[in-house]
């Protein structure tokens, strides 16, 4: 972190406190603070750099987007907490801050929008081309974790390929997805194989429509690197679990999952353990992570 007065000579340039206040709040992309601030993407850009050589932002390739955030701050002392007052306090004296605000909540909801799109348009061709880090070899380690019978949720559903293998030996299968196509292509499906046991609900994964201690194993397989805010989704599949129950996650390496471990602990899991379960040999040899806790 930038020394305290290299610091407030960052502040002193509206523009950069500007980013500091929205990277604050959210991860955010180049384009998307583009289109929050009304500014080129040269000029962001500049800003951004400058944060950045001043360890005050850090960035994280997420397939082709980067999104820049925040550097943490783990030292708590009188300094910072004065430096951080003195940002609130010109945040609210900037004419500004009210509107980007709101700007954000815009562009996140276009981003909710657009991977729901995404997977309206996939429903019914997943497994028929080749999709990164959904291959049998990561799913079976998803079974290890199986013990029947169990009352199981799959969030991030998608069709359900892995609900339905689940719902052949569980006692309850609830499979939650934010796509309506894909809950009514799953549901379909479910009753053409005659599974009663297995329900598809449409809804977020960071609030499940699923009541809380009610569930043995929670799964997150492919699912986590799409939601705005990990965290709270691996915090309400905590909260949906009964006492004992497992989370268990399938992901791809990049991503947030350098922080798997951390997420886990601070939501309350024991019994962790993160590990890279299988390495695709075709380009661009995509990582699967695995990682399980009890709650």
């Amino acid at each position: 972190m930038a020394s305290t007065l290299n610091f407030l000579r960052l502040l002193a340039d509206p523009t950069r406190l500007r980013l500091m206040l929205l990277l604050e709040q959210e991860e955010l992309s180049v384009a998307e603070l583009q289109e929050i601030l009304g500014m080129g993407q040269s000029r962001i850009s500049s800003h951004l750099a400058q944060l950045k050589r001043a360890r005050v932002v850090q960035d994280r390739r997420a397939g082709k987007n980067v999104y820049y955030g925040l550097t943490t701050v783990r030292e708590r002392n009188s300094t910072r907490a004065k430096v951080n007052e003195l940002t609130r306090t010109l945040a609210r004296e900037m004419p500004e801050t009210s509107r980007d605000r709101i700007s954000l909540k815009l562009i996140l909801r276009k981003r909710r929008d657009k991977a729901r799109e995404y997977f309206d348009q996939l429903a019914g061709k997943f497994g028929r081309s080749y999709c990164p880090g959904r291959s049998w070899q990561a799913l079976a380690h998803t079974m290890i974790a199986l013990l029947p019978p169990l009352s199981v949720a799959d969030l991030g559903a998608g069709e359900g390929t892995l609900s339905q293998l689940l719902a052949k030996t569980a006692r309850k299968v609830i499979a939650v997805d934010n796509s309506p196509k894909m809950v009514e292509f799953g549901s379909r499906l479910a009753k053409q194989h005659g599974f009663k046991n297995l329900e598809y609900r449409l809804g977020d994964i960071e609030e499940p429509p699923i009541a809380k201690n009610s569930v043995d194993l929670a799964i997150l397989s492919q699912a986590l690197h799409h939601t705005i805010h990990p965290q709270q989704a691996i915090a309400s599949a905590h909260l949906i679990l009964k006492r004992g129950g497992r989370l268990v996650i399938l992901d791809l390496l990049s991503h947030r999952f350098e922080r798997a471990r951390e997420l886990y602990e601070k939501n309350g899991f024991r019994e962790i353990e993160v590990n890279v379960v299988a390495r695709e040999k075709q380009s661009p040899h995509f990582q699967t992570v695995f990682a399980t806790g009890v709650k």
